[in-house]
């Protein structure tokens, strides 16, 4: 069924052993000075041992100035070659072959990042940035490409087995590729063969420096998503000339910072949604193509193999949530591969502000040798109180590290809130994390008792040598007059489908359990309204899922009212106030999702008579599934 996405591919003269690729992603795990460090480079081996043919590091900068991130890798000198050729010897043991990815930044950066003036083909301000860059001068785009070619040359002598030229995303190159960015009219500017003239010249200086035989990638932007930006027939045409200009294969991505929300798109975009790109642009070409985005499935990769529409497949946040996803697939072992759930949380969620990356269904992400499971000498009688996320999780590791694990869940399901919040639209994959750790749980051999709380008694009984606390987070219920009306429901009773809703539904509270609830009940053709006391909705969610949200919500004309306070719920409508204006709407059903509040009654309880004790998740702070996750997995490696 794999024998497609397994097949040895070639790019230029560098062979690889399969088509899975993973892409660059920025990690912000270099030191600020561009060199590695043990923690950048154990990330990367991990998906070397994992199988991944082909690993395309993140971009490099190729001059001082040049980077978008404080901490990332660069190739501006002699000392950064040797450093890094650290990272190759470490990928190299484990067959796999490595590209350094090599970019100018442009004007989407900063200032405060660099310490310079952001440069750009003219003088326009990127709209996600804060400052208009400085228009370069033609002696200065020649300072560019020379640079560019000796960042090619010092990948080349450190070890690496191909160079990849960025010109997607929005950065210096693609720049002067958009009319979007370039507004020149010099020979750099104007119409597409000018615009193209800047990476042209770039690919010939690298060519030159590096020899003929010496594989070159490019990356491209198929579409920038934009207003005035690159369409995929303008990318289709710069395609074939670079191909003339000597790369050997081209890494189809999409989007400028403008539209960044799809460049790396959450899980309310559809899996392999790209996919016509790489068409289009295998159609004008002869040369490899790498296609990337929500491909998070080996059978969906193997697919788009076999159907020729792309060469290689490009599995980036799938690579974050499971480095080892190759090697399980080729074994057969699909249910032990934890998939990516599009959640955004610790990857682009943190990328954005600046932090390092993280991911929610795979803790170890930047931390593998920190967090390592190791068997331990002396096993322990461990019980754990929650089925939800983190209980979960805590028993998944607790067990590996060889201690006998009993979970206690007081419900028929294991799963807890993640349960309800898989059940909205677009986040049916959520469900996938719930579905690997309840198989890990049956193959680890952990003592399941469902409908059973763990209490004192049971405790005090059993004598466990560690108790773990999950015991998770219930509704918040406000003090709001009428609140105990037969017409007012909780989000969570309302997703599990334990109630029913009238027509007309007010869900109160625009965060995220309220928006998506809201969602839910109006694809289901309800007739929503959504109650907020701030100014916005889902304000601390991540930009992609944000603005889906809010589309889909928008779409299905769902009524929302910020700053909007709630004063009486009464039997078919319900008494608002914004500003100084008190006013009624219709309402069969009432919907609370304000928030939760910790469930912990058991702590107390025990603390004198366990010795180890450990509250984990919402039970110890209501916070996000990603800390959950984390606090789970530390409190099994404690037990």
């Amino acid at each position: 069924m794999l024998d497609n996405v397994f097949q040895k591919g070639k790019i230029g003269t560098m062979e690889l052993k399969n088509r899975f690729v993973v892409p660059p992603m920025v990690t912000m795990y270099t030191n600020e000075d561009g060199t590695t460090t043990e923690r950048f480079i154990r990330y990367y081996e991990e998906k070397a041992k994992g199988g991944f043919g082909l690993i395309i590091t993140e971009n490099y900068s190729i001059m001082p100035g040049a980077g978008g991130f404080k901490k990332m890798g660069a190739m501006w000198n002699d000392e950064h070659m040797k450093d890094h050729k650290r990272l190759v010897d470490r990928i190299h043991k484990h067959d796999s072959k490595v590209c350094l990815q090599i970019y100018h930044a442009g004007r989407e950066t900063t200032t405060e990042i660099t310490g310079k003036k952001p440069v750009a083909p003219s003088a326009v301000k990127d709209p996600t940035m804060p400052e208009i860059p400085k228009e370069l001068t033609k002696d200065e785009i020649k300072e560019i490409i020379e640079a560019f070619g000796d960042a090619a040359l010092r990948g080349k002598k450190a070890g690496f087995d191909a160079v990849e030229i960025h010109g997607a995303h929005g950065y210096l190159i693609n720049q002067f590729l958009s009319p979007f960015s370039n507004k020149r009219t010099d020979e750099y500017g104007g119409n597409i063969v000018n615009r193209s003239r800047f990476a042209l010249e770039v690919i010939e200086n690298v060519r030159k420096k590096v020899g003929e035989n010496y594989p070159l990638l490019f990356r491209i932007s198929a579409e920038e998503l934009v207003e005035g930006g690159l369409t995929i027939e303008d990318t289709k045409l710069i395609s074939r000339l670079i191909e003339k200009a000597g790369i050997d294969a081209i890494d189809i991505s999409v989007g400028v910072y403008a539209s960044r929300y799809l460049i790396a798109a959450p899980a309310a975009k559809e899996n392999g949604w790209m996919v016509n790109y790489a068409r289009e642009i295998k159609s004008v070409v002869d040369i490899p193509v790498i296609i990337v985005n929500r491909i998070t499935d080996p059978l969906l990769a193997d697919t788009i193999v076999k159907s020729k529409v792309s060469d290689f497949v490009a599995m980036g946040r799938a690579s974050i949530a499971d480095p080892h996803l190759p090697n399980k697939a080729k074994e057969g072992r699909f249910e032990d591969i934890k998939r990516c759930i599009g959640c955004m949380q610790g990857c682009i969620g943190r990328q954005v502000k600046g932090k390092d990356v993280e991911c929610l269904v795979n803790p170890k992400t930047g931390k593998e040798e920190e967090l390592e499971i190791k068997k331990t000498e002396k096993s322990k009688k461990v019980f754990i109180a929650g089925g939800g996320l983190a209980g979960m999780e805590a028993s998944i590791v607790a067990s590996k590290k060889g201690h006998e694990v009993h979970l206690f869940e007081k419900s028929d399901k294991l799963g807890g809130q993640w349960l309800s919040a898989s059940i909205p639209p677009n986040k049916q994959e959520l469900n996938t994390l719930t579905i690997w750790q309840k198989t890990q749980l049956k193959k680890l051999g952990v003592k399941v008792n469902l409908n059973k709380e763990l209490t004192k008694d049971i405790i005090d009984k059993e004598k466990p040598d560690t108790v773990i606390i999950a015991t998770g987070a219930k509704p918040i219920i406000p003090n709001i007059p009428g609140i105990d009306k037969e017409n007012v429901v909780t989000s969570e009773e309302v997703l599990n489908g334990k109630v029913d809703t009238g027509e007309k539904v007010v869900v109160i509270g625009g965060g995220l359990v309220g928006a998506e609830t809201a969602e839910h009940l109006a694809v289901h053709w309800r007739d929503v309204t959504l109650v907020e006391m701030a100014s916005e909705i889902v304000s601390d969610l991540e930009e992609g899922p944000r603005i889906f949200l809010k589309e889909n919500l928008k779409s299905t004309d769902t009524k929302i009212l910020t700053n909007t306070k709630v004063k009486k719920i009464n039997d078919n409508f319900i008494t608002l106030q914004r500003d100084d204006d008190g006013f009624k709407i219709d309402a069969d059903t009432v919907v609370i999702a304000i928030g939760s509040k910790s469930v912990n009654n058991l702590s107390d309880e025990i603390k004198d008579s366990v010795e180890n004790v450990i509250t984990i998740g919402d039970a110890f702070k209501v916070g996000r599934a990603l800390e959950a996750i984390q606090d789970g997995y530390k409190a099994g490696l404690k037990a």
